[in-house]
């Protein structure tokens, strides 16, 4: 019987095409220093169109998108149905808390994979491009005027292997002072 309560994939999505969205995946093959194999954002160096354009020879420190299905709840009770994948990432989780992660952080994905979290995706006009209105609900500002971004956190990958839904997720937290995720 599997533990329901551990932190866990919910889904995997990828997409070989710059397209906003990525399509839900039995499972899908992450590669150390690249990425998700087959996905438009795989490489070492920056695959983002926007990023490109200003530097292609930029790291590419946002090879895997992870977003906490949490999000789709919150979403849902505001009026928007978001799916995994819906919002271009590749790993939906449930049960970790990645917004509160630091940067540095080390999450096994199943029994094989490991990612390193790099730091916040920062939302844009894609967002209300493909939902009116969505973009206002995953950033906005806390009681003290910062701004909030919950539209998941970007990683590169350490040790490849392939991730499916139900695989379980591991955290393990940087060693020394933690420095809070900044958008990458």
């Amino acid at each position: 019987m599997t533990d329901t309560t551990l932190p866990r994939v919910l889904a995997v999505s990828t997409s070989p095409t710059h397209d906003f969205s990525k399509q839900p995946q039995d499972v899908v093959t992450l590669v150390a220093g690249l990425g998700v194999a087959g996905d438009t954002h795989s490489g070492t160096t920056v695959q983002h169109r926007s990023r490109v354009r200003r530097d292609p020879t930029t790291p590419n420190l946002r090879q895997v998108h992870l977003i906490h299905a949490e999000l789709f709840d919150e979403l849902r009770d505001v009026g928007f149905e978001v799916r995994p994948g819906d919002l271009g990432e590749n790993v939906t989780t449930r049960g970790v808390d990645l917004l509160g992660l630091p940067r540095g952080t080390r999450l096994q994905l199943g029994t094989d994979a490991e990612v390193e979290i790099t730091g916040l995706r920062n939302p844009c006009q894609q967002i209300n491009d493909f939902r009116p209105g969505l973009l206002r609900e995953v950033v906005g500002t806390d009681d003290a005027g910062e701004v909030v971004r919950k539209a998941g956190v970007m990683a590169v990958v350490h040790v490849g292997g392939d991730v499916a839904p139900g695989d379980t997720v591991t955290v393990t937290l940087p060693d020394g002072p933690h420095e809070r995720l900044a958008p990458v």
